[in-house]
């Protein structure tokens, strides 16, 4: 009976389009004036007046759009977190093999979970205090280093960097890549918080992201990342996302900008601002230079030659021994910052050679890497008779699966 089915089903040949077009036919014609709940994630209003959306629950998503002329229907506007009821048919676009649910009217039913969760730990870390004004700390105005905890690949680096770069080219910028989508994201930008802390990297750090819907944001909202910018000692400005974006971290935060291109804009003074007060300054010594010599030129005049160079050579030691004592300041405040210098970079050198690949083959460690060269750390990624790769310290073994078990 099985083989005659699937003998029977193999005769069966679909060109793409045909197959695309049965299933249209046959999803249209059975799903029509349908009722479904949902949260609404990734809303977007188009320009041409449609909006496009999903709707999703704890176990799946579905892709939906509200055309122009029915918009009007809906008394209010939906915003991510909404939990709504919608009435639609399934619309198949055959071109590229996918359904949308084409919604033809929109309820709002009350605040989804995650809005609901957030606005419930919002509460929490609000009663501890964490918001509060006074544990702000201050921003200073001229950094001498900055830190940047985001995506090593996002746009919103290239931001920040770009507006450092054409405001104050000479700025130190120390970028820590951290995963800021996905379930390792909020541990990730929490650890990198820690360690900007631990090796006094920065004067002031910048933590977000690129916009994105209110899932993809969620990590800057998970309770780890708000414990670990309140415990910095060293301020930090949240940048989540677009204006209309924000996270928990937002409040938690000494500063909250608006955008990743405004917190670059706030940790850098322009250029043209700085030399425009070096003027200021030179032309307020010149006046108080100038002032002073008037001064001294008139009680040259009312003394005897004597009495003034004796009052010139006390001025001149006066003058010699200030000035020594400003160079021994000087050098001893110098010697200091190099000599913190070199401790912060002999802890990160130390650090560094602890965790790399070669310290762990030094102590007697190997990596196995299958067929397609990634690392193995799971045998159900591996089959029997594959071809592994065994690196060591002094070399490599090419070596055959014959047996594998999972650790439980």
């Amino acid at each position: 009976m099985d083989t005659l089915f699937s003998e029977t089903r193999a005769e069966l040949k679909f060109t793409v389009s045909e197959l695309t077009k049965v299933l249209k036919d046959t999803l249209e014609s059975s799903f029509y004036g349908l009722t479904v709940e949902g949260e609404i994630s990734g809303f977007k209003a188009a320009p041409n007046g449609h909006w496009y959306f999903s709707l999703k629950d704890e176990g799946a998503l579905i892709n939906c759009a509200i055309w122009r002329s029915m918009t009007s229907r809906v008394t209010f506007r939906p915003q991510d977190g909404m939990k709504v009821t919608v009435t639609g048919s399934i619309s198949v676009y055959e071109p590229r093999g996918s359904y949308t649910l084409v919604c033809t009217s929109m309820k709002e039913t009350g605040d989804g979970d995650i809005l609901l969760a957030l606005e419930k730990r919002k509460k929490k870390y609000e009663a501890l205090g964490y918001f509060a004004p006074e544990a702000k700390k201050p921003i200073p105005s001229r950094p001498s280093r900055v830190a940047v905890i985001t995506s090593a690949t996002g746009a919103a680096l290239q931001d920040i960097l770009q507006i450092t770069g054409r405001r104050n080219p000479g700025m130190n910028i120390i970028i820590l890549p951290a995963i800021v989508q996905g379930p390792d994201s909020a541990e990730s930008v929490a650890k990198r918080i820690e360690e900007v802390n631990t090796f006094a990297l920065a004067d002031v750090m910048i933590v977000g992201r690129g916009g994105g819907s209110i899932e993809d944001l969620l990590p800057f909202s998970e309770e780890i990342v708000i414990e670990a910018i309140h415990k910095s000692e060293i301020p930090v400005i949240s940048a989540v996302g677009h204006e209309t974006d924000w996270a928990l971290s937002d409040f938690v935060a000494d500063l909250r900008a608006p955008t990743p291109s405004a917190a670059g804009e706030l940790v850098c003074e322009a250029s043209s601002d700085q030399r425009e007060k070096i003027r200021t300054i030179k032309n307020l010594m010149q006046e108080t230079i100038s002032s002073r010599l008037r001064q001294l030129r008139l009680r040259l005049l009312s003394c005897s030659g004597k009495s003034s160079e004796a009052l010139l050579q006390n001025r001149l030691i006066s003058l010699r021994m200030h000035l020594e004592n400003n160079i021994g300041d000087i050098q001893k405040q110098t010697k200091d910052m190099l000599k913190g210098a070199r401790n912060r970079l002999s802890l990160i050198e130390n650090t560094m050679q602890a965790l790399s690949p070669e310290a762990v083959l030094d102590r007697g460690y190997s990596i196995v890497k299958g067929p397609e060269g990634k690392t193995l750390t799971d045998p159900e990624r591996i089959n029997i008779k594959d071809s592994i790769q065994i690196i060591m310290k002094r070399g490599r073994i090419t070596a055959e699966v014959t047996d594998k078990e999972k650790k439980i």
